[in-house]
């Protein structure tokens, strides 16, 4: 589709143009366009991997940061109140263990996805009939 890539390479008011424009020569177009624009994620709605993926970085990138793992510049591994490094440590400790949980269990949410995905795939091949499996190859 060479007009859908021309439009992602021009970004979202691009796409918000077009959508205006297909209202104004036919309200159904504009609102497939719209459908279209929410449904593909033109504009950032919705869920998507690569996203999140971003986002759980950056989590991450912070909570190294305020661990201060290291002796930074700037960065001191004690407040000279012992009760609350302690409480600190252990709670940063816990927000790790869960964001690893969290991690961990978004890889095993999509495994089973692509595996529910191949599953119906393979089945559909297998529940085809003969006479179109030999006009496909």
């Amino acid at each position: 589709m060479p007009i859908v890539a021309k439009l992602d390479e021009l970004g979202r008011p691009a796409w918000i143009l077009f959508m205006i424009l297909g209202f104004m020569v036919w309200w159904p177009v504009g609102l497939m366009v719209l459908a279209f624009i929410i449904g593909r994620g033109r504009m950032g709605c919705g869920y998507h991997d690569d996203r999140w993926q971003r986002k759980m970085g950056r989590l991450q990138d912070k909570m190294e940061r305020l661990s201060c793992r290291g002796d930074w510049w700037g960065c001191h591994s004690s407040s000279g109140n012992r009760a609350f490094d302690e409480y600190r440590t252990d709670t940063l400790k816990r927000l790790e263990d869960e964001q690893r949980e969290f991690r961990d269990f978004l890889a095993r949410l999509r495994q089973a996805k692509d595996k529910a995905e191949f599953d119906q795939f393979m089945a559909e091949r297998r529940n085809r009939p003969p006479e179109q499996a030999s006009q496909q190859a």
